[in-house]
């Protein structure tokens, strides 16, 4: 484990930066923002991330209690990693990076890797309620939980249950609502979204 590098300043961001500020580690609070993952399955979705780097930061956050590792019984018989409650308060932060680097997504270069998940943030920016909603795209599925207080705020593949929404959408109205561009409301009303279920959520979608 390395020593803890720290810059040494008494302001509470340059505290904070301590903790987060190195290379790849906010981008592992976003993989586990999905719940527990296995090391193989971060490093999957973690492109570009060598196995050295990935480990050495999964052990700093641990040390500064920003994430657990636990094994899982039989017959899994693997050992996860997730976030802690303080780990998971750090989804304030992704977001408003998030939502501060929208002007900056511009088009996908031909180096940019993608994951479908990677789009459960910025909706689950505008989306407006509480609920779960399964989101259905070309490129692979996913599910948000919406005004989630602790635990999951997304994962991958289909809602584990009936979802409150589901919202069915191609990669270009998933992107320009990424970058900002398009308001959920307005791609649902000009039916670049189309929205199914009987939940609050689903109805509230139809009727903006």
């Amino acid at each position: 484990m390395s020593p803890r590098r720290s810059y040494d300043q008494f302001c509470s961001a340059a505290r904070a930066l301590d903790l987060v500020g190195d290379r790849w580690t906010l981008l592992i609070v976003r993989e586990l923002l999905a719940g527990p993952r296995r090391y193989t399955d971060l490093h999957a979705d973690l492109p570009g991330v060598s196995t050295d780097v990935l480990a050495s930061r999964l052990k700093d956050m641990e040390r500064d209690g920003l994430t657990t590792r636990r094994r899982l019984p039989p017959p899994a018989a693997a050992y996860v990693y997730e976030l802690t409650r303080r780990g998971g308060e750090l989804l304030a932060v992704i977001q408003a990076l998030g939502s501060w680097g929208e002007s900056e997504l511009g088009e996908r270069r031909p180096t940019d890797a993608v994951r479908a998940h990677w789009f459960a943030l910025p909706l689950l920016r505008a989306l407006d309620g509480e609920g779960l909603v399964e989101v259905r795209l070309g490129e692979g599925d996913f599910h948000l939980y919406a005004g989630a207080e602790d635990g999951p705020v997304y994962g991958d593949g289909p809602a584990p249950r009936e979802p409150d929404a589901r919202l069915l959408l191609d990669m270009g109205t998933c992107t320009a609502l990424a970058r900002g561009e398009l308001d959920l409301a307005d791609a649902v009303r000009s039916g670049r979204v189309t929205v199914t279920g009987d939940g609050a959520l689903a109805k509230g979608l139809r009727d903006a």
